[in-house]
């Protein structure tokens, strides 16, 4: 629980203040002044008697009892310093902005442990060491600029970085977006983005607080915490975005499967927002520009009209939004259009986009909205386009749009691009508590991520009942490593995950026996496979069709002496759609299941889903709807379908699987053969790690 004389203040201390406001003491200060703190201020430093008109103290121990204190010093002082605000004064809120800790050496990791372990000892908070500090509705306990315009139901914003959060509140201000709460977390020596999270978790008010949270990560130090807690306060009514950056630089993995090289850590981060129902950015002006969507009435369906006085814009919104899954549908039919065409000027188009003209009045785009709100049951929600060239004022115009979405239940996005132009009656529509979207094409984008992004998965759910115990007396027995045939199909039967029938030989008598008895023939062919090799195509070390005895004595000749063979694998030949399935564990985020297209098209298109274990067949089956490939998995130029449910429960099994053997580091199911009766594993691989 965060410490309430962190947030709620009524005495601040600012160590190292000072009268030069360029310096982080002095803008420290002066922000604090011009903030809404009603509190008692104090300031050291003891060079100074009197800083900004107030009284300044020698050092810590003149203080008198004080609740909160912003260190703006040099790292080798900080420690003494809290100790004696912790220990003495009764501080219990600190906001370290001062750098030089465990972001540089080992020296200033051991002053920011000792600093850590004096608050927790008793019971304070900390934010930083290394950021820009904190503000909220009571006070600005920070040394950057600017400052946006606070309100209860603005955003609440996390970052990692201070700098970063500069210029995301510069531009989502600049736009209109207004905040709650800007927690720069710095080094996050205590309090990180997960405690902060956990913490709006809960002190959660459905009337009092923020329903919007903007977070920017640079790594995410407890992922199931994050899910956790994201989950819990979207599902009370708050909708979160964020931008996890760094996620080229992790790379694939070494691995020595398929899966190893699909799991990088943005993959993995991808599933985990999916999990929790994160929207997902990826620079500053889309993670602005969804939270300004976010502020807006909820989008209940897909079909938007795309109101305008321009048509470019409008074209090009157009096209962002059918791409994305949205639709614009045609109005030009509907009954109620001739009567809107009829009040507005000749050439006017009402098919959607409607197009007004640049000669459009506010009186023509109240008649528009009002059949939009009224008569077109077609439309959820709408985005009015509507810029100037420098002839008129639009303040009018933007007037009447205030006024309309206030009264309006469909949602209305307003697009006033001209930011030059009519900036002041911008600034006006801005003044009245308004979001502008000035691009319609990075509106249109967050629309789409905002509707398609799901809803958060249930932390509990029901997955395929497997044989847990015959899975732990298979694993226990095993070593570290890859599994042996038998060993990883003992797993495969216990989950209850189909696969083919085979067996293993390394003498060829064996082989041709195995041939006998399954009745090897033109109507029942034979796969033979090197047992050994990692890319068994690679090595020419697979052979399909084999159709009689002499083939079966040749191919096992040329197979056993090929490099790293020590047998040979033999089944009935399979038919049906290449499909995959593959797990891996990462330490921190857990388990990972990928699913999609498979054979040698997973090396070349990568067309694969991934969600965090558990994941259901439900769910399992509506993010296959989401691969490229789809359509090939519903059969395509007489092709058989991959029977989904069938397909959707292996991978659901799959899950089952890896949490009952989380011993389970790396599980390849390459490839499945898909159609409509059978979806059956026909290799696989899975690597012990304990």
């Amino acid at each position: 629980m965060i410490n309430p004389k962190l947030l709620n203040p009524q005495s601040i201390v600012i160590c190292g203040a000072s009268s030069d406001i360029h310096k982080p003491g002095g803008k420290s200060l002066k922000n604090l002044l011009e903030s809404p703190f009603k509190g008692q201020i104090y300031a050291v430093n003891p060079k100074e008697t009197e800083v900004q008109g107030v009284k300044c103290y020698a050092k810590v121990d003149d203080l008198p009892q004080v609740d909160c204190a912003i260190l703006c010093i040099a790292a080798k002082f900080c420690a003494q310093t809290v100790d004696v605000l912790a220990k003495e004064k009764g501080c219990r809120g600190f906001i370290i902005v001062s750098a030089g800790f465990s972001e540089e050496n080992a020296e200033g990791a051991a002053i920011e442990k000792h600093i850590v372990d004096t608050i927790n000892s008793v019971g304070g908070s900390l934010i930083g060491p290394n950021c820009t500090g904190f503000l909220n509705t009571n006070y600005s306990g920070c040394f950057d600029t600017p400052i946006p315009k606070l309100d209860p139901k603005g955003v609440d914003f996390i970052t990692g970085s201070g700098a970063t959060a500069v210029f995301i509140k510069e531009y989502g201000m600049s736009n209109g977006l207004k905040f709650n709460s800007v927690w720069a977390v710095g080094n996050s020596a205590q309090l990180g983005i997960e405690d902060v999270l956990e913490h709006l978790d809960e002190t959660f008010d459905p009337e009092k607080s923020s329903h919007v949270i903007m977070l920017y990560m640079e790594k995410i130090g407890d992922p199931q915490r994050l899910l956790k807690h994201s989950r819990s306060l979207i599902n009370k009514g708050c909708h979160i975005a964020a931008i996890k950056s760094g996620g080229s630089a992790a790379g694939s993995r070494a691995a020595s499967s398929h899966t190893g090289a699909l799991a990088t850590n943005d993959a993995a981060v991808d599933a985990l927002f999916q999990k929790a129902g994160i929207v997902r950015c990826h620079n500053r002006q889309e993670l602005t520009t969804v939270c300004g969507v976010f502020m807006h009435p909820e989008i209940k369906g897909k079909r938007c009209a795309v109101i305008t006085h321009a048509g470019g814009p409008a074209v090009m919104l157009t096209d962002v939004l059918s791409n994305g899954g949205m639709e614009v549908p045609s109005l030009k039919e509907h009954p109620a259009s001739p009567a809107l065409l009829a009040k507005l000027f000749g050439g006017s188009s009402v098919g959607n986009p409607i197009d007004f003209l640049a000669t459009g009045t506010a009186e023509q785009l109240g008649y528009i909205i009002d059949t939009v709100e009224n008569e077109y049951d077609e439309i959820d929600f709408s985005v009015v386009i509507f810029g100037s060239p420098g002839l008129f004022s639009n303040k009018e115009v933007y007037d009447l749009l205030d006024e309309k979405m206030k009264t309006c239940k469909k949602p209305i996005f307003p697009v006033l691009p001209s930011i030059i132009n009519v900036k002041e009656e911008i600034a006006d529509f801005i003044a009245k508590g308004r979001i502008n979207f000035p691009e319609e094409c990075v509106l249109g984008n967050a629309i789409c991520k905002v509707y398609n992004t799901p809803k958060p998965q249930p932390e509990n759910v029901e997955l395929p009942k497997i044989d847990v115990a015959r899975i732990r007396a298979t694993v226990d027995r095993c070593k570290d490593g890859y599994m042996e045939i038998a060993d990883y199909n003992e797993l495969l039967d216990a989950a209850g995950i189909s696969r083919k029938k085979s067996v293993e030989v390394s003498k060829k008598e064996d082989a041709l026996a195995f041939a006998k008895e399954v009745g090897c023939s033109k109507d029942v062919p034979l796969v033979m496979k090197v047992v050994g090799p990692l890319h068994k195509s690679d090595v020419g070390g697979v052979t399909l069709g084999v159709k009689d005895l002499d083939t079966v004595a040749k191919e096992f000749d040329r197979l056993i002496v090929i490099p790293e063979t020590y047998a040979v694998e033999m089944y009935p030949m399979l038919d049906g759609t290449d499909v995959y399935i593959g797990a891996i564990r990462d330490p921190k985020f857990g388990h990972q299941i990928f699913f999609g297209l498979g054979g040698i098209f997973i090396e070349v298109l990568k067309d694969v889903q991934s969600a965090l274990a558990p994941i259901t067949a439900a769910e399992a089956k509506e993010m296959l709807t989401k691969l490229r490939g789809y359509k090939i998995l519903q059969g395509v130029r007489g092709q058989e379908p991959v029977n989904l449910d069938l397909y959707a429960d292996q991978v659901a099994r799959v899950s089952a699987l890896v949490q009952a053997a989380p011993e389970i580091a790396e599980m390849d199911l390459n490839p499945l053969l898909g159609n409509p009766r059978y979806v059956t594993a026909v290799d696989a691989r899975i690597r012990l790690e304990k």
